[in-house]
């Protein structure tokens, strides 16, 4: 998966920095993913495309759960994508499957992140 300035991977072992820790200042949205996965290749460009337009408004960690399954199970990952925002340290929000761009961006504008 491509990342731009505000994207990356993340695996267990730098999850607790990168996201744990960050969201303590900036929101972070996690994106759990596969490969094999048909609707996270739609979702994934969509999260990136926002992580960019928003400009560091969030920042977007991506987890590859074939890779990372112990990190996916940690957090109850059952299908993908699976998508958790979180802000100070704690998951706050979420949801599963491939959602469109307003709503992804509803759920934003919900926790006071705007571009």
């Amino acid at each position: 998966m491509n990342a731009n300035a505000h994207s990356f991977d993340v695996t267990i072992q730098d999850f607790p920095d990168r996201v744990i820790q960050s969201s303590h200042t900036q929101p972070v949205l996690v994106d759990f993913w596969a490969t094999w996965c048909g609707p996270c290749k739609t979702l994934t460009p969509i999260l990136e495309q926002l992580a960019e337009d928003y400009g560091g408004a969030f920042l977007l960690a991506k987890v590859d759960i074939d890779k990372e399954a112990a990190l996916a199970n940690h957090h109850g990952v059952r299908s993908v994508p699976t998508v958790l925002l979180y802000k100070g340290g704690q998951p706050v929000d979420g949801f599963t499957g491939a959602q469109p761009e307003g709503a992804i961006r509803a759920l934003l504008a919900h926790h006071g992140i705007e571009p």
